[in-house]
């Protein structure tokens, strides 16, 4: 009994934090007293504390996708006659990761880039939630990738500058870009196992590299993406066969990255806008109202079914329910989930799964009931013998939202961001619909139940 007690009292401490995080940051409240209208706003403060000397900020908000805030979803087509098949998907990958850049330092919140292949057809698909000047946004991603070698300019006033930008506008071109560059890659010191990046350049341009790095060891010769710097690496000793070797105490996954980068001005890939559609706010959030109004009238309906077939136990059922839709907008807004309107349908399905798996234990109950046990062995034993039945379809559909989401970016799964949302919500609503029905319903009623 005591430990059922501290359960129910774990459901009570997550109810009640979970409604602080899923109601509106702003919620207006309006009411007469003594012939006097009141009105004013209550405002949620975002969460900003500090555990063990870890700084905690959120600002709660639940994140809206493309087609619910409106924006533009641009489809770019890449041509790859100049690219060795062998090298095309390390292209393509190049051109997303500098495309993403791009779009980061455009300041789109939430911005969405990723590739696909389809047959011989590279593409790569860019939606930007919120965007209001389509054409500037445009422009910034539909140019090509340039990549090139700047020496730091010998001028002590240059150096010596406090501005950033002043230093970096000081180094001199060499003539040294991404097309002389063959190849990037990572690879690992064979002295202290450090991963670093290996360039190799052609003929045209490991001559080139070989007389600049000859005249002017030890100065900074930087690398510039779209005219911004990557690295600023210090020329150590003249390098005359055309490869050299970058190293800065990286982590792997900053070596990686890096090579990328490289690779995205050594395989410059020409991208062709094909498709540009720029989709309304106000066309959304009338999809939302539309969407949020028959999920309310659905779950409604949900519960009078549960209150007038099962009674009392459908009333904790529907109880269960309520903590399970309140569970859900938390960890939306906990772990950053961008809602689409496809995301929606997947919530409101895996609330009709949430109370399937309670209509099978109560189902499973009265059996147990009819064959002579008391109410409190056929109350477990309904939970139990129900579990087999419940554990089966809800993996068979975790396994199917996994494939929806494809967390690995496999090419011949989907890859479609407006199926992914369905999936991870579905994905999400499956998992806490487990933990309602299997923990906070079973609580419930052996509390509330005992005996009856």
């Amino acid at each position: 009994m005591w430990k059922t007690l501290r359960v129910f009292f774990l459901i009570i401490f997550l109810t009640v934090v979970a409604t602080f995080i899923a109601l509106p940051s702003e919620l207006p409240v309006s009411f007469s007293f003594l012939n006097k209208k009141v009105e004013y706003v209550m405002k949620r403060p975002p969460i900003d504390i500090t555990i063990f000397g870890t700084r905690f900020q959120h600002d709660l908000a639940l994140k809206e996708g493309l087609d619910i805030q409106g924006g533009m979803q641009v489809t770019l087509k890449t041509d790859m006659k100049d690219i060795s098949p062998e090298n095309r998907q390390k292209a393509l990958d190049s051109a997303r990761e500098i495309i993403q850049r791009r779009v980061d330092l455009y300041g789109v919140n939430e911005p969405i880039v990723q590739s696909a292949q389809s047959g011989e057809e590279y593409r790569i698909i860019v939606e930007l939630a919120g965007v209001s000047d389509a054409n500037q946004a445009l422009q910034l991603i539909g140019r090509t990738a340039q990549l090139d070698f700047r020496l730091e300019s010998a001028s002590p006033s240059a150096t010596a500058t406090t501005s950033a930008i002043a230093y970096f506008d000081s180094f001199i071109k060499t003539g040294l870009t991404g097309k002389e560059l063959k190849n990037a890659a990572v690879q690992f010191d064979q002295q202290n196992g450090q991963p670093n990046v290996f360039i190799q350049f052609d003929d045209q341009g490991s001559q080139l590299f070989a007389s600049i790095t000859q005249q002017h060891v030890g100065r900074v010769l930087a690398i510039f993406l779209d005219d911004f710097p990557l690295m600023l690496p210090v020329i150590q000793t003249p390098i005359l066969n055309g490869q050299g070797t970058i190293s800065g105490n990286f982590t792997l996954d900053q070596a990686k990255e890096l090579s990328i980068q490289l690779n995205a001005g050594a395989l410059p890939v020409p991208i062709e806008v094909i498709q540009q559609q720029t989709i309304g706010a106000s066309l959304g959030q009338q999809s939302v109202y539309q969407s949020i109004q028959a999920g309310l009238i659905g779950i409604v309906l949900v519960i009078l079914f549960m209150i007038m077939n099962y009674q009392f136990k459908g009333f904790l059922a529907s109880l269960a329910l309520i903590i399970y839709a309140l569970l859900t907008i938390c960890v939306y807004k906990l772990f950053g989930v961008t809602l689409t309107l496809p995301g929606i349908a997947g919530l409101i399905l895996s609330v009709g799964m949430a109370v399937d798996s309670n209509i099978l234990i109560f189902e499973r109950m009265k059996e147990e009931v009819r064959a002579g046990k008391s109410f409190d062995i056929s109350l477990e034993l309904g939970f139990s013998r129900a579990w087999n039945s419940i554990k089966d379809a809800n993996l068979m559909t975790i396994f199917i939202a996994l494939i929806l989401i494809n967390p690995l970016d496999l090419s011949f799964l989907n890859q479609s961001g407006l199926v992914k949302g369905f999936g991870l919500t579905l994905f999400i609503g499956v998992i806490l619909s487990l933990f309602t029905s299997m923990v906070v319903s079973r609580t419930f009623m052996r509390l509330f139940l005992r005996d009856r």
